[in-house]
């Protein structure tokens, strides 16, 4: 059985950090595109970052640009987000996600591609 487990979530000030982890199972993900994204209390999920399955290429959404970082380790099957200089906006549910395609040359951002999702972890930004 597939299954995604966020980890690292929790309470911070403003203009501190977090490190979100993401423990895969029940498939090669090293296969994969992963990806992290977040919903906001009253809006709809949005894309955050992703990796491609070889952990060469990412993509970050404007908003996190400069601030948070993707990465992959391929053999233990989990993906971290980074998380510095955090703001109040920041504040949402972070979600893990996987590409449904193995051995994509495309990261993709879109929601509708992404196979397997976990059950998310709170991230909290006080100001």
């Amino acid at each position: 059985q597939v299954q995604l487990v966020e980890s690292g979530g929790g309470l911070v000030q403003a203009g501190g950090s977090l490190r979100l982890s993401c423990a895969a199972s029940g498939r090669t993900f090293s296969r994969y595109t992963m990806g992290w994204f977040r919903q906001a209390p009253g809006k709809e999920r949005e894309f955050v970052a992703a990796i491609s399955w070889s952990g060469g290429t990412t993509r970050y959404a404007d908003s996190v640009k400069g601030r948070f970082t993707i990465s992959r380790n391929s053999a233990t099957n989990t993906v971290y987000l980074e998380m510095n200089s955090l703001k109040p906006e920041d504040t949402a549910v972070y979600y893990c996600a996987a590409d449904s395609s193995a051995f994509s040359i495309v990261v993709v951002t879109t929601q509708t591609l992404y196979e397997y999702w976990g059950q998310g972890t709170q991230v909290t930004v006080s100001s």
